[in-house]
């Protein structure tokens, strides 16, 4: 039974949505026909975490799914064999079928957090594009490239800056729409939800549904997590940084710790379910600097880490944070590392334990003054360290070992 509360779907789409194609009142008419609506939300296996920015997508999916609608989880494991070239300038590296499946096998228990895969009336689905991309003929490939031009895909910005700066653009980039726009039609869906960033390669999709099936796909585009001083995105898997659904709580709770205050009511908006109204009592109370910028991040990071894991734990990772930060005292447990070693440098000691990827990396780190041995800042990258049983090496604010 679909519940048409046109009250509630207004109010996740006022939070959740950035656009709605062909327009958001005609996919209002639409849901007012008690029509169970198969609305869909594709994934891009390029690691193996999702991360707060996919959690925006999630809670719209939640509203549509708790009314009633059948919400399908696709994951891209044939598209992302190809690489989509959406926001690069450069060609983006294949994945092996190995490394997709790789990173996509905790997929489902992440987005679990948020959606329902167990209902017995309207579970959640999970599907894989190979599915039906895998079996595609070159008849039909040819076909399906055949009801778009050229000219048509090179209008995607990416494309015309490659084309200014005079980069190559591979034939096989200007496939990557026509893959992900065959989904929709292989899926027969009626609605596709999607960042901001996916509106060329979903309207492909809406599109395709009209050429094949004669019916209009709504899109619903959500926004990104982009901090508005900056303009650059808060997550972003090909730079690292990026708060991972699947963090273990207490570094969950120190990354939103550490993201930048201007962004903090932003991420209340779109990452948790804390009420809009009392969101907006805090914006003014900013806004009016009647309140401290941390003790709103605090909140952030306690709910964040609350729905991942349980309220018990992020009352934990809210006490051992400030242990660490406000009573600057080690944390409660740290990771141990036995070393047969007497002496190291201390850029393979850094790697060695994997508090830094390589040696260049924990030269920068040592330069900036960002690397402790018990407790003293170490600045000289050609230092020879003594290992001693008890040892405490710091990274950052946040990355410990202890050498036993």
């Amino acid at each position: 039974m679909v519940n048409t509360n046109l009250q509630k779907i207004k109010e996740a789409l006022a939070r959740w949505a950035d656009r709605i194609y062909p327009s958001r009142e005609a996919f209002l008419n639409q849901l007012k026909t008690k029509k169970k609506l198969v609305i869909y939300h594709g994934i891009d296996p390029t690691a193996p975490h999702l991360h707060l920015g996919h959690s925006t997508n999630f809670f719209l999916l939640r509203k549509f799914q708790k009314l009633g609608h059948r919400i399908v989880l696709l994951v891209g494991d044939f598209t992302a064999r190809i690489g989509d070239p959406t926001g690069r300038d450069i060609t983006r590296k294949p994945l092996t079928l190995t490394q997709i499946m790789e990173n996509c096998k905790t997929y489902r228990q992440q987005m679990a957090k948020i959606l329902d895969f167990k209902s017995k009336k309207n579970p959640t689905e999970l599907k894989f594009n190979s599915q039906w991309l895998d079996k595609l003929t070159m008849e039909e490939l040819t076909r399906l490239a055949s009801k778009f031009t050229q000219g048509y895909m090179i209008k995607r910005s990416m494309f015309q800056k490659r084309l200014k700066e005079k980069k190559e653009i591979y034939l096989h980039e200007l496939l990557y729409p026509l893959f992900q726009g065959y989904d929709s039609v292989a899926i027969n869906v009626d609605t596709e939800v999607g960042g901001t960033d996916q509106t060329f390669n979903m309207l492909v999709g809406r599109d395709l549904m009209k050429i094949y099936r004669n019916k209009e796909k709504f899109v619903i585009t959500t926004p990104l997590l982009i901090n508005p001083k900056t303009g650059r995105k808060l997550m972003s898997k090909s730079e690292g940084n990026f708060v991972a659904l699947n963090d273990k709580p207490n570094e969950m709770f120190g990354k939103i710790m550490a993201l930048p205050d201007e962004t903090t009511i932003l991420c209340l908006k779109l990452c948790t379910e804390i009420p809009i109204k009392e969101i907006q009592v805090m914006a003014r109370s900013l806004k009016q600097k009647v309140v401290n910028p941390r003790d709103l991040k605090i909140r952030l990071a306690r709910e964040i880490v609350t729905i991942y894991h349980g309220k018990g734990v992020a009352e934990r990772a809210e006490r051992e944070f400030n242990k660490i930060f406000r009573e600057k005292k080690l944390p409660t447990k740290i990771p141990e590392i036995k070393i047969l070693q007497k002496t190291l440098n201390i850029l393979d000691l850094l790697v060695k334990t994997k508090l830094a990827p390589s040696k260049s990396e924990a030269k920068r780190l040592i330069l900036q003054k960002g690397v402790k041995i018990n407790g003293r800042v170490q600045e000289d990258w050609r230092k020879t360290i003594e290992i001693k049983k008890g040892m405490i090496i710091q990274v950052g604010k946040r990355k410990f070992i202890k050498i036993i």
